[in-house]
């Protein structure tokens, strides 16, 4: 009996927590919406694009590994490191924990026709766009410090082009972000533990 009292409010205060959060999520997407910015529609619809599949991290790991000699190769192999790690416990963990549904464009709130992208079909929450771009930027700007601030913006630039576009709310990009430093941390501690392993075995 004490117990089922003491869970009702902490029940209570999560559920307002929740709403009120759902509101400002909310209240943030809409007003991203209804400000019509043409001249930047194009410019997000083509970095939240370029972001599709990871090819934006995949292509500047490719580069990076072309010039940067050794130690270029060696943080480009965990930046691709990172991104499939943070890929894998975002889409298939999760996802399908939370099960968001994506934000609804309603006939009072179309999408304009010049932010429109591909609609995934996964859930919303947590942005998988976010955490891939936030984990690459982490790993790889702490290898090449840098690459740390233009990473980053990048990265920025991503997680905002996928509110623009309707395709997710703030806390789904937000949380994203979060998530993808967390798996840049597990992957940048055991890139070093395996480094002072192999060091050992010499």
């Amino acid at each position: 009996m004490k117990l089922s009292r003491m869970a009702r409010p902490q029940v209570r205060w999560a559920d307002e927590v929740r709403t009120e959060v759902d509101a400002l999520d909310e209240a943030v997407y809409h007003a991203v919406a209804d400000t019509r910015s043409p001249r930047l529609d194009q410019l997000l619809v083509g970095i939240s694009t370029a972001a599709n599949h990871s090819r934006l991290w995949l292509a500047t790991a490719a580069v990076v590994a072309a010039v940067g000699g050794a130690r270029g190769r060696r943080a480009a192999g965990q930046g691709v490191l990172a991104v499939a790690f943070t890929s894998a416990v975002t889409n298939l963990v999760l996802k399908t924990l939370a099960a968001r549904q994506r934000p609804s464009r309603s006939d009072d709130l179309p999408a304009p026709d010049s932010r429109r992208v591909r609609r995934p079909v996964s859930t919303s929450f947590p942005s998988g766009h976010a955490a891939s771009a936030f984990a690459f930027a982490s790993v790889m700007g702490r290898a090449l410090p840098v690459l740390w601030a233009p990473l980053h913006a990048a990265a920025i630039a991503v997680a905002f082009s996928r509110v623009h576009t309707g395709v997710h709310y703030p806390s789904d990009v937000a949380i994203g972000a979060v998530v993808g430093d967390a798996c840049a941390a597990v992957v940048r501690r055991l890139v070093t533990r395996l480094s002072a392993g192999a060091g050992t075995r010499r």
